[in-house]
């Protein structure tokens, strides 16, 4: 059963709140206003870019009613902690898993993200664990923040390397959602982040090749200045 319909069972809907990850696509806000509720954004920890619980638990007021959280990426989420908080507060807790979750093949990835941990400089590798089950590869562009990061895209791609932004612009700042809200470690993740090719299995070669063009780049891009 999906997000939606697990909150409409349990009788979410007007006047509640939902406490949601902001870096994150739109599905769970569109579904949580869907039904008459209001998301409540969370910021995130810096490493696994799951919820953090203790700023979910300084959101908590009186009329949130639930939590809904995500295994982003891949990588398991405080799924414990939230449960316990969810109980101290009378609060439903939802998880949720990424589309694709169950296609994904551990052992290839695996090993690939091992490779790519071990050999990448251009680049801060993600945080693995042996839980993780990379469901991308997100890693972060040191430097001035998205200028870099998207300088840094834009180079790679021109030489052939498919990164992708997994977010790029945090929930709380979209039309429709848009809070007055500041969450440091979700602004700084979406300007920082990219998502590099991984696969079920990439051959060899190819992770050869995206380590070769990344630390070529040296993580910084500067853009050109203007005059």
């Amino acid at each position: 059963m999906d997000t939606a319909r697990l909150l409409r069972a349990a009788g979410i809907g007007s006047g509640d709140e939902v406490v949601i990850s902001a870096f994150d696509g739109p599905g769970i806000a569109e579904a949580v206003l869907g039904l008459g509720a209001r998301p409540v954004f969370a910021d995130i920890d810096p490493y696994t870019y799951n919820l953090d619980v203790a700023h979910v638990a300084s959101v908590v007021g009186p009329g949130t009613a639930a939590v809904v959280v995500g295994h982003r990426f891949g990588r398991p989420a405080p799924l414990g902690a939230v449960r316990k908080l969810g109980e101290r507060h009378g609060l439903l807790v939802l998880e949720h898993h990424e589309a694709g979750a169950e296609r994904v093949v551990p052992t290839a990835r695996a090993e690939g993200a091992r490779y790519l941990d071990a050999r990448l400089r251009g680049v801060v590798p993600p945080r693995g664990g042996v839980e993780h089950k990379y469901l991308r590869y997100v890693a972060r562009v040191p430097g001035n923040g998205r200028p870099d990061r998207d300088a840094f895209v834009r180079a790679a791609r021109a030489k052939g390397i498919d990164c992708r932004l997994p977010v790029p612009t945090p929930l709380h700042r979209l039309p429709g959602f848009r809070r007055d809200v500041w969450l440091p470690a979700t602004e700084d993740a979406v300007a920082e982040t990219l998502a590099l090719p991984l696969g079920d299995g990439l051959p060899k070669r190819e992770l050869q090749r995206l380590v070769a063009v990344c630390n070529a780049l040296g993580g910084v891009v500067r853009l050109p200045v203007r005059s």
